[in-house]
């Protein structure tokens, strides 16, 4: 036994199986925008802040859980996250023409974790549903499998930053993931419920390419206006 957990017992290994795919599979976006929130930074700091930013993400992620059935049944709250979502996405893409020559900006690693942080605890919403049903109500096996999964995380950020780096317009794509994100939690949301009805699931993704068309278009407008003149 380990802290409760009988580790030779093939229900523990099938439920922590699946809390880890959950979590890896619903940490795509997640990656994308740890890996944005850092690629502006030194390459030492780069890797502290993909860590750091990784792990409290992590530990946040655990505690939302615990309370993720509540919080979403509150009105509202996904609105107030889709509206951060846009505001996230269209900075970063924003940041962009930044990126550039000899002037490029060096973000503080404090500023990025606390991007990771807020843009992590947003997109889980909806992610830890899941992980926490895989769970079963066993507290120890949600957190092992969530602390396993940070390596895979931090890996998939390190990754995305050094491709970035090669092609920037996957910037674009993951400012217009976090657009898309927006839409459908904002569709989704119970207020919204509450006054139109259900949403059909066609309706929703029609709402998630219209935030991704906000996000890129307010992102390049705004890069454009601050780009200096040559």
């Amino acid at each position: 036994m380990f802290f409760g957990l009988d580790l030779t017992s093939p229900v523990f290994w099938s439920a922590f199986g699946s809390i880890l795919l959950a979590n890896i599979v619903l940490s795509g976006d997640n990656a994308v925008v740890i890996a944005m929130a850092a690629r502006t930074l030194e390459p030492q700091q780069r890797n502290k802040a993909i860590f750091w930013g990784s792990a409290a993400a992590i530990v946040m992620r655990i505690a939302l859980t615990i309370v993720a059935i509540q919080l979403l049944a509150l009105p509202y709250l996904k609105i107030i996250g889709a509206l951060l979502l846009v505001y996230i996405g269209v900075d970063l893409l924003r940041g962009e023409s930044d990126d550039d020559g000899d002037g490029k900006e060096i973000h503080g690693m404090a500023a990025a974790i606390r991007t990771i942080l807020i843009a992590d605890l947003v997109m889980s919403l909806d992610n830890v549903l899941a992980v926490a049903a895989a769970a079963k109500g066993n507290l120890p096996l949600l957190v092992l499998g969530l602390l396993v999964s940070i390596p895979l995380i931090i890996f998939g950020a390190t990754l995305l930053t050094k491709v970035m780096e090669r092609f920037p317009i996957i910037i674009t794509v993951g400012a217009a993931l976090l657009g898309f994100l927006a839409g459908e939690m904002m569709l989704t949301d119970p207020a919204v419920k509450t006054y139109l009805g259900e949403m059909s699931e066609s309706t929703v993704t029609i709402g998630g390419l219209v935030g991704a068309a906000i996000v890129v278009l307010l992102g390049r407008r705004m890069s454009q206006k601050e780009a200096p003149a040559e």
